[in-house]
């Protein structure tokens, strides 16, 4: 009898132990949390599930590595791992780690436009190094007459689609759900207030966008933007040609730092030294700020302006001809002192 019950005892011991062990075991795997730091994982197409753990394990640390791989034999990581933005974060568990590759649980990515896009290549670049899709595939799209005419745009004037601003997608999103994207957020920019206001200035949406890619180029002061839009307004307004430098440049594709009285002679619609009125389109991706100066411009009489002799990116405004001669040969002035200073030092 004494014999039965140390057979039974030990066997309730065993049970126990091998019950502790898998509560243990699933605590760790379920429960537990298992990262040291946040961390970003991006998962390829091809890439494997020891590639992803060891990824994880370099970014993020671990405590128990053997837990993360148990789950992911458990979960079949291997067979059923899923491109993605994955940000793993320190209170995440294995098993929650390892169901958000299988599942395909990613986490948003902010696709940023800013700062100056001036070609299609820049543009193609600035979205294919935040976004798994390739640069060349988005390059050859801003160029294909077919897919754009289904965005209501073409090669030519399809820099008016792309509003500058932060868009939260998903890493993975294909090229067509990008620019499906952008068509959405055009579509929510150009509101019925902002449409009267462009009327009101005698242009459409596709004018604005133009004449703003032309403010954009001639300044990066934010306060300036409604002063210049006033200028260009006022000259088409009264037939005067615009006589814009950065349309001049974007003929040379921007290969030019300074225009001299040789590059005013190049024949192109986008010359508006040549031409009068606005150029087919515009000439870079303009700011919403520019577009909204544009329909907001700041109410004035001048017809001229040049950079300013303080050599601070702003510049003197005029109303005649004169006041602009004067403004023009005291930054000449300036220039050339600096330059001999240059040179004398």
């Amino acid at each position: 009898m004494k014999k039965g019950k140390i057979i039974v005892a030990a066997v309730l011991l065993v049970i126990a132990g091998a019950a502790s062990f898998v509560g243990l075991r699933y605590w760790t795997d379920n429960i537990r949390p298992n990262f040291r730091e946040k961390y970003v994982l991006y998962v390829y197409p091809g890439m494997t599930a020891s590639e992803a753990i060891d990824s994880i394990v370099a970014g993020a640390g671990v405590f128990r590595r053997g837990s993360l791989e148990r789950c992911s034999d458990k979960e079949n990581l291997q067979e059923r791992i899923k491109p993605g933005k994955y940000v793993i974060d320190t209170d995440a568990t294995s098993i929650y780690a390892v169901r958000m590759m299988c599942n395909g649980w990613q986490t948003p990515q902010n696709l940023t436009l800013s700062g100056t896009i001036r070609t299609k290549g820049r543009l193609a670049q600035t979205i294919g190094r935040q976004m798994m899709v390739d640069s060349v595939l988005v390059d050859s799209l801003l160029r294909n007459d077919e897919f754009l005419a289904g965005y209501g745009f073409d090669p030519e004037n399809v820099f008016a689609l792309f509003l500058p601003d932060t868009y939260q997608m998903y890493w993975t999103d294909p090229a067509e759900q990008i620019f499906d994207r952008f068509r959405k957020e055009y579509d929510a920019f150009w509101t019925e207030e902002r449409l009267e206001k462009a009327e009101r200035q005698g242009l459409d949406p596709m004018e604005v966008s133009i004449l703003a890619s032309i403010v954009s180029g001639e300044t990066r002061k934010d306060f300036e933007y409604p002063i210049i839009a006033g200028v260009y307004l006022n000259r088409l307004r009264k037939g005067i040609r615009l006589q814009a430098d950065p349309t001049v440049v974007f003929c040379f594709d921007y290969s030019i730092n300074r225009v001299l009285k040789k590059h005013l002679q190049v024949d192109s619609p986008y010359n508006t030294y040549k031409y009068a009125g606005l150029p087919p389109a515009p000439i870079n991706v303009p700011p919403k700020a520019c577009i909204d100066a544009v329909l907001d411009p700041a109410e004035h009489d001048y017809i001229y302006f040049c950079a300013s002799p303080e050599f601070n990116g702003t510049h003197r405004f005029a109303a005649t001809y004169g006041e602009h001669l004067k403004n023009a040969r005291a930054f000449q002035r300036e220039l050339t002192r600096r330059q001999k200073e240059a040179g004398n030092n």
